[in-house]
């Protein structure tokens, strides 16, 4: 991985074998997966989109969320605050997250509805509820969403000429290209032995990474490699993006 100019951007330039299930914390057959099953990842994701309604009264600009083996954690960054609000709960044993998660949020929109309802002032509410957290001077980086940006290169590209994505960031790319082209040609081509068909491809994808080398574009996402991260602006959480370091 290398870091771009800003400290907020991060390139991907390799996967990252993940032995930790992003919405349960499982570890069982995970092998290089994020998410031990879809259903799992959905169940989290459905969670937390249902109690957003939470963030919303307390003008939320940017949240995370992320457990450990004891204990799970919601950061709120509130518009106009320098400060992260933190709401932490210990895990219950048999729970999974989501499940904690839900418990959690549960409580705190209680005592919203309860102060909005005694003062009949929804600022009060919020105010109420921002108190039930305890304060961090941390780096906002940690509410703050990276930019994380995904070369437009198909990986099957990459295959046939035997790249592997971090040269993607080379300053001597297309003689990377040029070489590994040279050098596949030889097993490929049809007067060596090689076929056809695999020989046009191999071809293609020379082409497509020598057109990728002088245009090179990206898929950008904001995100974190290890937390759900809640946008305010789309009112929707967002899955963990891995990045491999």
């Amino acid at each position: 991985m290398r870091k771009a100019a800003s400290t907020n951007e991060i390139i991907i330039t390799a996967d990252k074998k993940q032995n930790r299930c992003l919405s349960c914390g499982t570890m069982e057959n995970m092998k290089n997966r994020k998410y031990c099953s879809i259903r799992c990842r959905q169940n989290l994701r459905q969670k937390l989109n249902t109690r957003s309604g939470l963030l919303q009264v307390l003008n939320t600009r940017y949240a995370t969320f992320y457990f450990s083996d004891t204990t799970i954690i919601m950061d709120v960054l509130p518009r106009g605050h320098k400060e992260i609000f933190r709401y932490t709960q210990t895990r219950t044993s048999g729970r999974k997250p989501a499940e904690d998660f839900s418990q959690m949020t549960n409580m705190l929109g209680t005592a919203w509805w309860e102060e909005e309802k005694r003062t009949n002032k929804k600022y009060l509410a919020s105010r109420q509820v921002l108190e039930l957290a305890t304060r961090h001077t941390v780096s906002l980086l940690s509410v703050r969403p990276s930019v994380i940006k995904t070369p437009t290169v198909k990986t099957e590209s990459l295959n046939y000429l035997k790249i592997d994505k971090t040269d993607l960031r080379s300053a001597d790319l297309r003689k990377i290209i040029k070489n590994a082209y040279r050098s596949q040609a030889k097993v490929h081509h049809p007067d060596s032995g090689g076929h056809a068909v695999g020989f046009r491809k191999l071809h293609a994808a020379y082409k497509e990474l020598l057109f990728w080398s002088d245009n090179p574009s990206f898929i950008c996402r904001r995100g974190f490699p290890d937390k759900w991260f809640y946008d305010g602006e789309n009112k929707r959480w967002v899955q963990p993006m891995p990045v491999c370091k």
